[in-house]
């Protein structure tokens, strides 16, 4: 989930510096390489100068932070994250909201939906108005009982166990649903948890957000400062790729903390 290499598509607004702190926290806590890219498009040749002044600002923010400035041509600013990653071997691609969303949420613009279809590399989404207050402080999955939730587990509980990061699994009743079916397959994945890191049953919790629809069960849930959710791609994803389902991109909008969606089939 966070291993290497930290990927931050960087554009000079309000967005891009809130990625740009997420992205330079993962790398430090993690000891990741960081990554700095500014998409420029061919078809206009001022946007070279545009892009190489973001990244000088970028430098600024970083303060010394050691990181790779690269400037990036390409037609959308999702495929050349995209190509960008894979050619680096960068294995999170970090980006911010856009403007006119939800103060405190993601918001969803063309290159987060672009990535969130396509990507083969984790994709860490910034809420509007985010700033981190150290690393993360607890990882959070969004569980159902599927193989693909299953691999987001083994994935974030072995991160949680190198970082040290507590780890809570979570799942959504909603509309009434029926909570006992939900507790059994969480405790099946709590053993998964602990047998794939040998993560002490204490370290792992369980909860249940229930509410009418998805937004509110998942604000049923009880959110920390530094919480990061993590959620596994759809069953339809092709393998290694990431792709979200209707009810995990109501998720992902609904949650209160940055967002990590991992491809389907890595772990």
């Amino acid at each position: 989930m966070i291993r290497e290499h930290v990927l931050a598509g960087y554009v000079d607004d309000a967005g891009g510096r809130e990625a740009l702190a997420l992205a330079r926290t993962i790398a430090e806590v993690t000891g990741a390489r960081l990554t700095v890219a500014a998409v420029h498009s061919p078809e206009r040749a001022a946007s070279v100068v545009e892009a190489q002044a973001a990244l000088d600002h970028a430098a600024d923010l970083l303060a010394g932070f050691p990181a790779d400035l690269v400037a990036h041509e390409s037609r959308s600013a999702s495929r050349g994250l995209s190509v960008l990653a894979s050619r680096s071997g960068a294995d999170l691609i970090v980006i911010g909201s856009p403007a006119g969303g939800a103060h405190g949420r993601v918001n969803l613009g063309g290159t987060a939906d672009h990535l969130l279809h396509a990507a083969t590399q984790a994709v860490l989404l910034t809420p509007a108005g985010f700033t981190p207050s150290g690393g993360p402080r607890r990882f959070t999955v969004a569980y159902v009982r599927r193989p693909q939730c299953d691999e987001a587990v083994v994935s974030a509980a072995g991160t949680a166990a190198r970082l040290g990061v507590p780890l809570r699994l979570a799942t959504l009743a909603v509309d009434g649903a029926d909570p006992d079916p939900l507790r059994d397959d969480l405790a099946l994945a709590l053993r998964l948890a602990g047998e794939s890191t040998g993560l002490a049953a204490g370290e792992v919790e369980a909860a249940i957000g229930e509410g009418d629809d998805v937004a509110a069960a998942v604000e049923d849930l009880d959110w920390v400062e530094g919480d990061l959710l993590i959620c596994a791609s759809s069953e339809d994803a092709p393998v290694h790729r990431v792709f979200l389902g209707e009810t995990a991109f109501k998720v992902v909008r609904a949650a209160p903390c940055p967002v990590s969606v991992l491809p389907r089939g890595r772990t």
